[in-house]
Parts: structure tokens; C-alpha cells; sequence
């Protein structure tokens, strides 16, 4: 896929890919085999008829190729762009035994974005109408990918969905996790007003827990109530120095810069614009954090991991990309203290070699420290080594049952939780995954929501 030149993507917040022309996109559609069974719509989490639709763009129909996407996923543009096509469904495509995959995220994104026609139901629910209005009202909290797929798929049926989001501006982490050159929000909004015009309603800066509780929302008369609130606490390693002025979490990172604008004009929302910049971690948020850093302005980007970079979680794409634009890794590396000046502003963090030993519980080489330390000067540090969940939500419904790492537990084929009539999906029962198996939950949990209020007629595929 076309992309903007690595020098001058590193200076600008526009999207990095480009997207398909339609010449691209006939030309990649035309290598699907049409399988008989095909194993790409195994490895989707939300179950798109893969052959469908790419049969469908195949045959020149590309408004046919998007209700297809529709059928069952909100969001293709979004996930066209974000999803790890490369671990699910072309990671399952035959032609990727002996060569290239079909780039199926590539034609999904190409499919969403050209489709044009349509008001929102339809834009929404592919070619099925709205359904008519029901007396069900179903509550989600939060407005993440979860649940944003569990209230497409309810109001297509007719259901009355609100959805209740603590933060100014709904998408969850669609809006102020992944980056613009990502994920542009133009995307996601179009999105989010496709819902509207369904009657999917939005209240922001409703947070859950305490501007409104579950509880609340069972006695005001909703059926049923989906929480998916994500896990958006971050993780810290507890190490001396962690309150220096300039180390900040990734998620108080980017969400200053995604959500509060803080790296565009006119927006009054600042955000400290290192010179020399530290990210730890080796995921996708730490790419996320790297990258952007970048953009505002950085001399010097370091991603600082304990392993390998063969080891590191993030995607091949962003990892590529990221050192495409000047990122450098420093690698074998764990931090020890952040070291600060007399104004308590952060100078520079001590780091210890590692190695590595035997493979710890995830199957990956464990790191060991080998004693050997050294400096690193930096005056901005950014920790993305995981989130938590928040327990503002979860202390105000004590009546939901949590695992021994403080997710809620559910029910796995319908996400009903300890509590009836209250369903949760995405990160917030998973701990940190995708977007998609997100998705997957929302879709999952609404269907049983259908199910049990409507009746079995009223399901879709």
C-alpha cells in the first residue's frame, strides 16, 4: 500500500497509508482463491464472510462488498487500519503457506472507505432496514469498540441504546489511545454519526461508577446493561523517581495528545514536548507513544525493552514504521531509577543490561539482570508496559465477581456476568487485546442480549 515517505510522515500527523487505488484494490482481490471452506473467516474474531465480500469487490460490486462487511462488523474502516490482520485472518490464508496472504485488512479498509451511498441505517446494518422500534432500552458503559459493536447490533433490532461515556468525546480508545496517522477520528466519527442516525444515543462526561452506577440503570428500567469501560489504568514499575516532572504513563501521554488536541492549534491542552524522549515497553502503545513523540517535535526517540526485538509484542507494520521514521531501539535493557535535577525535573534514568534465561509462563525467554549498568539522558520518559483496570466501575458494583487479576468474569458464550441482566466485554474482562476481540466480545454479549429480550426470531447471523 502507498504510504507517505518516512522523513515527511515523521513531521505531520496525517495518516501514514495512503489506501488502495481501485486498480490496487481489483488487482489484490483477484489473488483470492475462493475457497471452498475458507479458513480466513476462522481466524476473525467477529466472523466476516471474507470470501463474500472479496468475491463481491471481484466481481466490481463494491457496494455489495460492503454490506457483506456489515453484516457483521460495525467498524471495517477501523479495523481495515488497526487490526493484526496478520495473526488472524491472513495469518489463516492459504496463499500465505507459500508466499503473500491476501491483504484482506487492506481491501476491508479499501471497501469502507469508498462506500459513499446510504443513510446511517443502512451505512450501518449493510442491507438490512432498521427494525422497527421496540420497548427494550439497553445501557452500555463506555463507548470503546465493545461497545460500540453490541449497540450497532442492538439497534439494528430496534433495541433503544444509550451509551454512557466518562470522558468529552465518544470511541474509547478508538479517539484517545491510537494515534492520528493511525487512525484518523474522522473515521471514527463517521462511525459514531452512522450510530446516531440509527438512535443509538450518546452522553459523554457520564462516568460510570459515579455519575451513574449499574445499578442505576436497572431501576430506571433498562433490560440489561453492557459494561465496556476497557482498562485504561496504567501500569508502573515502582521504581525511585517515577513523580519526576516529564514521566508520564502512555495513556496520560497520548490521551493529551489524541483527545485533547494537544498537538494541534488552538487547542489550550499542552503536553511536554521532550527534546530527548524514553519509551518503555515493546507493544503497539509503546510505537503509539514513540512515534508521536516524534511528531511534537523530539531530537531523539528511544524504545527501551527488556528482550529482543524479535520478541517484542508490537506489530511488524508499526515496529517497521517506527524505525522507518528515526525511532531507536535499545534493547536488553531495564530501567532501575529516573534520575532528576534540583527543580525535580527528570535528566536521565539508569539502566541494567539483561539477558536472557529460561522462557517464562507466555512461552518468551525470561530477562535476567547481568549487573552491568548505564546512563541513558532523557527529559521526558513514557511507561507503556500495560494497563489495569479502573476500579471506580467495578467498587461501585460489588455484586460483580472478578478474576485473580481484577477483571470481571462472565459468562464466555453469552458475557453475562455474575450479576443478570449485566453483561461486559473487551479489555475490561481480557485485560489489554485488540480491537477486534473487543468486537467480538460486544457482538457475542448482544446477541445473548437479543436473545433473551426479543427472542430467538429477532437474532441475526
Amino acid at each position: 500500500m502507498p504510504e507517505q515517505p518516512a522523513r515527511e510522515r515523521a513531521g505531520n500527523f496525517r495518516e501514514v497509508t495512503l489506501g488502495y487505488t481501485a486498480e490496487d484494490a481489483a488487482r489484490e482481490a483477484a489473488r483470492c482463491l475462493q475457497c471452498k471452506n475458507p479458513p480466513c473467516r476462522k481466524g476473525c474474531p467477529v466472523e466476516i464472510d471474507i470470501k463474500g465480500f472479496i468475491g463481491r469487490l471481484r466481481e466490481g460490486d463494491r457496494d455489495g462488498a460492503y454490506r457483506v462487511l456489515r453484516e457483521t462488523n460495525s467498524l471495517p474502516a477501523v479495523c481495515g487500519r488497526v487490526c493484526p490482520q496478520e495473526v488472524q485472518c491472513e495469518g489463516a490464508c492459504v496463499l500465505g503457506k507459500k508466499g503473500e496472504p491476501v491483504a484482506i485488512g487492506r481491501l476491508e479498509r479499501y471497501v469502507a472507505d469508498s462506500f459513499a451511498a446510504g443513510n446511517g441505517c443502512r451505512q450501518s446494518t449493510g442491507e438490512r432496514a432498521c427494525a422497527a422500534p421496540r420497548e427494550v432500552r439497553v445501557a452500555c458503559i463506555g463507548s470503546g469498540p465493545a461497545s460500540l459493536t453490541a449497540a450497532g447490533y442492538l439497534a439494528s433490532l430496534g433495541v433503544a441504546v444509550t451509551v454512557f461515556e466518562a470522558l468529552h468525546e465518544p470511541g474509547g480508545v478508538l479517539v484517545y489511545g491510537i494515534p492520528e496517522f493511525r487512525l484518523p477520528k474522522s473515521v471514527v466519527r463517521r462511525e459514531l454519526a452512522a450510530m446516531g442516525e440509527m438512535g443509538v444515543s450518546f452522553r459523554t462526561n457520564w462516568v460510570g461508577g459515579k455519575t451513574i452506577t449499574v445499578r442505576d440503570l436497572l431501576d430506571e428500567g433498562y433490560a440489561a446493561v453492557f459494561i465496556g469501560v476497557g482498562a485504561g489504568l496504567p501500569r508502573f514499575m515502582d521504581i525511585p523517581g517515577e513523580n519526576l516532572i516529564g514521566v508520564y504513563s502512555a495513556n496520560e501521554y497520548l490521551t493529551r495528545v489524541n483527545l485533547g488536541r494537544a498537538a494541534f492549534p488552538g487547542y489550550d491542552t499542552p503536553v511536554c514536548r521532550g527534546a530527548r524522549v524514553a519509551v518503555l515497553g515493546g507493544g503497539n502503545v509503546a510505537m503509539d507513544a514513540a512515534r508521536t513523540a516524534l511528531r511534537l517535535g523530539a531530537k531523539a526517540v528511544t524504545v527501551v525493552y527488556r528482550r529482543t526485538k524479535g520478541e517484542m509484542p508490537a506489530r511488524r507494520e508499526e515496529l517497521n514504521h517506527a524505525l522507518e521514521e528515526g525511532v531507536r531501539l535499545e534493547l536488553l535493557a531495564n530501567p532501575l531509577r529516573y534520575n532528576g535535577d534540583e527543580s525535580r525535573r527528570l535528566t536521565g534514568m539508569t539502566l541494567e543490561r539483561q539477558r536472557l534465561g529460561a522462557p517464562d509462563a507466555s512461552g518468551r525467554r525470561s530477562p535476567e539482570p547481568t549487573g552491568e549498568t548505564f546512563e541513558l539522558p532523557v527529559d521526558t520518559a513514557i511507561i507503556a508496559i500495560g494497563t489495569r483496570p479502573n476500579p471506580i466501575l467495578l467498587e461501585s458494583t460489588p455484586e460483580l465477581r472478578l478474576g485473580k487479576r481484577g477483571y470481571i468474569e462472565v459468562d464466555p458464550a453469552s458475557g453475562e456476568t455474575a450479576l443478570p441482566r449485566v453483561y461486559a466485554g473487551g479489555d475490561i474482562v481480557t485485560g489489554a487485546a485488540t480491537v477486534i476481540s473487543a468486537m467480538g466480545a460486544g457482538r457475542r454479549a448482544a446477541r445473548a442480549i437479543a436473545r433473551k429480550f426479543l427472542g430467538e426470531d429477532a437474532v441475526t447471523a
